[in-house]
């Protein structure tokens, strides 16, 4: 098979998967992890003609997870192992917009927090060419919408619990949150 063209890529993806053996399972028919090479070279075939992401298999005490790297660098194959994988750990949270955070002109102590209570995609206005719902300054009231949340194609508005003025927006707009984010500071009145 030629290295060259649209042809390279599966074979230099099994050929990682192959170099990173010990030279006596690079033999036809030879296994890693319980996985035979063939069966490494199928999966990484699939994942490169499907266009997934990533691929996890497991079976019994034997897994294997194939990833495709970003920005179409090809297919890399972790190599199988017999112990199962720990949880990722949870993404640190986002740190606050610049412009807005150097306006928390109150001590931090008194302000109250309007969290997030759900998962989804942070809104400020209600379409793209509105306004938006709050600014930093704008006094709210409890009971006023301050943002959507959209959760599984489903626009939920997110309504103050607090009387008094916002002082910080810690979210960009169309940024993921996660349930119980912080996502105003408002400055009771």
């Amino acid at each position: 098979m030629s290295r060259s063209g649209k042809g390279a890529r599966p074979a230099a993806a099994a050929d990682r998967v192959k170099n990173a053996l010990p030279p006596a399972e690079n033999e036809r028919g030879a296994s890693a992890g319980g996985f035979e090479i063939r069966e490494l070279r199928q999966l990484i075939r699939l994942v490169q003609r499907t266009g997934i992401g990533e691929l996890e298999l497991s079976s019994g005490d034997r897994a294997v997870r194939i990833s495709a790297a970003p920005s179409g660098g090809g297919v890399w194959a972790a190599a199988p192992t017999h112990a199962v994988a720990a949880p990722a750990p949870a993404p640190a949270a986002a740190p606050a917009a610049p412009s807005e955070a150097a306006s928390a002109a109150a001590p931090a102590s008194n302000l109250k927090a309007i969290t997030s209570p759900m998962v989804g995609t942070f809104y400020r206005a209600p379409a793209p060419d509105a306004d938006p719902f709050a600014e930093v300054g704008d006094s709210v009231e409890v009971g006023q919408t301050v943002c959507i949340i959209e959760a599984m194609k489903l626009m939920n508005e997110i309504e103050s619990d607090h009387k008094g003025r916002v002082v910080q927006i810690l979210v960009e707009n169309a940024q993921p949150v996660e349930f119980g984010q912080k996502l105003f500071l408002i400055e009771p009145a």
